[in-house]
């Protein structure tokens, strides 16, 4: 098994030191300008001068993409509930469940700004606003796809409306669920990301903006960096979870 992982891996890590090495050589054989395009090690640098400043704005970002991923989680989970318990609302809310996503968040974000400040719950909203759709659609789809055949089986055999859902739909739609909250975890760290890159004095966002004004490229790629290892390991606190609850597929 370890032997597996280690094959699987290690195409992907060779590729980026090449790819770092590549990069390096290039930046010093072509005298290419520090504002344009500093080199790996130049970047490795700057995060190392700057480590407690940059540590500051992460935890910023952090703190926020957890609070509003948590929320988003929460109130797509309890849509996707609603919406399948209740099919007239289903029916009613929908279309503008589907209409929502189609707003661009940066087009709400000056609204949310002028309504709410430039504290943290326009940022929150952004957040929420992006991460909800994806475990709500996704809930529904599994919601949806419970097996007919078993689903009228347990009905003949008395089970109640209450059983059914807890014990065949809810377990069948898990992977469903896990999958949304995925691709809600990359959106939620983009969501404040920009959140904050419109409106804040903290966050990755506003390092960046600062970062961009004086012609920090090297701050702008450990802002980017940042972003990057951020989505990655909410994306794994995510998979980890999945595994851990659903561990019970894994035993049968």
């Amino acid at each position: 098994m370890k032997r597996m992982r280690l094959t699987a891996w290690w195409p992907p890590i060779v590729a980026a030191v090449l790819f770092l090495i590549l990069w390096q050589v290039s930046t010093v054989l072509f005298d290419i300008p520090k504002w344009m395009l500093p080199s790996p090690l130049e970047i490795a640098n700057e995060a190392y001068i700057s480590l407690p400043r940059i540590w500051m704005h992460t935890a910023a970002t952090i703190r926020m993409t957890i609070l509003g991923f948590i929320a988003g989680a929460t109130a797509g989970i309890t849509l996707a509930f609603l919406l399948h318990f209740f099919p007239f609302i289903r029916a009613t809310f929908y279309p503008f469940l589907i209409m929502s996503q189609n707003i661009p968040i940066i087009a709400l974000a000056p609204l949310l700004i002028i309504w709410f400040g430039l504290g943290l719950l326009p940022k929150m909203i952004m957040i929420v606003i992006v991460g909800f759709f994806p475990i709500t659609l996704s809930t529904l789809n599994g919601f949806a796809q419970t097996d007919a055949g078993m689903y009228s089986y347990m009905q003949m055999s008395g089970a109640t409306k209450k059983q059914l859902f807890w014990k065949l739909e809810l377990p069948h739609a898990m992977p469903f669920l896990f999958s949304g909250l995925k691709i809600s975890a990359t959106y939620s760290v983009m969501a404040a990301f920009i959140a904050e890159w419109l409106g804040g004095n903290t966050g990755i966002g506003a390092y960046m903006i600062i970062a961009k004004s004086a012609f920090r490229t090297d701050r702008v790629f450990i802002g980017v960096f940042v972003i990057v290892c951020l989505s990655m390991a909410l994306f794994a606190c995510v998979v980890l979870l999945e595994r851990w609850l659903t561990r019970w597929k894994r035993s049968k």
